[in-house]
């Protein structure tokens, strides 16, 4: 599938290239696609490029590139779509604790929604989602494909401290808070899972593209994975997925 993109120049040294503002796979994958083909091709002077839900932004070295003639190179590019590869991404397997001593916002959001806990808990862990982008803190993963009916504003006031491993949900979407830190998201739960570490040659296993399925564990459980996690011993479940 082709897209109508947008090229903008994007300051002295950048491009900006947007996709129609639809949140959904098939950008995202096209998003993909076109950035690691921008990449494989080698074109000179580019040190970086950066995506979002449904754009990228390519910066050049060169502080007067001239526009016409790369723009002419990331069309061609583009239009050599047949020749992308499906793309092979990694499903990871993260268990989470929905205990109450974890998930301090479930009864607001249980009321609210007039379901039970068990229903968030069962429409959470039963969805698979797909990474977006990276950002906010490092490790934090922007997930798309939460079921319509979990959808739940900010809160107003956000927390001074939400604790690493928290995840919640946020509007339209759900998350994992990598490390300690302020947030207003509703906060339903906890993975003893790391979602970023310093000291791996990887710091975030995950990647965009990649699916996230939760799974419910008990309190006792989450004590057992973190007791395994802190002592490096801990195996992730993960499987490869095509895009």
């Amino acid at each position: 599938m082709a897209f109508n993109l947008v090229y903008k120049r994007f300051g002295e040294r950048s491009v900006l290239i947007e996709w129609p503002s639809v949140i959904n796979e098939k950008t995202l994958f096209d998003v993909l696609a076109f950035k690691d083909k921008i990449l494989k091709s080698n074109i000179e002077f580019i040190v970086n490029i950066n995506h979002a839900y449904n754009s990228l932004l390519i910066t050049y070295e060169n502080l007067k590139i001239d526009f016409e003639s790369q723009l002419s190179s990331l069309q061609k590019i583009y239009n050599h779509k047949n020749n992308y590869e499906q793309p092979k991404f990694t499903q990871w397997h993260i268990p989470v604790c929905y205990d109450a001593v974890f998930g301090v916002d479930l009864e607001i959001l249980s009321k609210a929604k007039n379901i039970s806990k068990e229903t968030i808990i069962e429409q959470h862990s039963q969805a698979i989602y797909t990474v977006y982008f990276i950002g906010f803190l490092p490790g934090f993963l922007y997930l798309g494909g939460l079921d319509d009916t979990l959808h739940f504003p900010r809160k107003e006031t956000p927390r001074l401290k939400i604790e690493k491993g928290a995840v919640a949900i946020g509007g339209h979407q759900t998350g994992v808070y990598p490390c300690e830190s302020p947030g207003g998201w509703n906060i339903i739960g906890n993975t003893p899972i790391p979602f970023f570490d310093v000291k791996k040659d990887n710091p975030c296993f995950a990647t965009s593209g990649d699916r996230i399925k939760f799974y419910p564990i008990s309190l006792k459980k989450h004590h057992e994975i973190k007791t395994l996690v802190d002592a490096g011993v801990y195996q992730l479940e993960s499987e490869v997925v095509h895009g």
